[in-house]
């Protein structure tokens, strides 16, 4: 109510003044706007089948969305965004998995002490045992120097294609040694 009474009052105000040359000149425009917004495109009543056949010969029409399929992979594709991720996560879900086992553990009767892992190991083959160091040390290494790599990206620097294809070269490489070196000298 008070909202419409300060609009009714401004607009008495602007209409009891003098018209000024930039309101006269736009009356004809104004004028002329009401009558070009027409609907060119005529309208029918359709029944419910008829509407639903349209609207699934329109859907067949329309472009498919690309998925990953749409990506050049000889480019980035084992440095990209995606690899990221997907160790990003393996890594949060080994970290909750472990830490929702280590807390049930003293209710199930399992032994997840530091001690009783480190003698688990050591019990281990060693070929095993390095399969799975290397199994928990990759997706770290890799995850690390691609994160390495998207905050170079963050600060501008990087983005042409020569750059791009090095610096996967590099994030693979890294991750490779780093594991190799964490699961041989560690």
């Amino acid at each position: 109510m008070i909202a419409q009474r300060v609009g009714l009052r401004a607009l008495r105000q602007a209409a009891a003044k003098q018209p000024n040359a930039l309101f006269s000149q736009n009356l004809p425009r104004l004028a002329l706007a009401s009558n070009l917004q027409t609907r060119t495109a005529s309208t029918q009543k359709l029944t419910e089948t008829d509407a639903q056949s349209l609207l699934a010969s329109q859907r067949q029409q329309r472009p498919v969305a690309p998925h990953l399929t749409a990506y050049d992979y000889s480019q980035t594709w084992f440095g990209a965004s995606i690899w990221t991720r997907i160790t990003g996560q393996s890594l949060s879900v080994g970290l909750y998995a472990f830490s929702l086992a280590y807390l049930v553990a003293p209710l199930t009767g399992w032994h997840l002490e530091s001690a009783a892992l480190a003698s688990a190991a050591a019990g281990l083959p060693p070929v095993l045992a390095a399969g799975l160091k290397s199994l928990a040390a990759w997706p770290f290494f890799f995850h690390f120097a691609n994160g390495a790599r998207h905050l170079t990206w963050d600060l501008a620097y990087g983005f042409k294609k020569a750059t791009i294809n090095q610096t996967s070269y590099v994030v693979l490489g890294t991750s490779i040694v780093a594991t190799l070196g964490a699961v041989f000298l560690l």
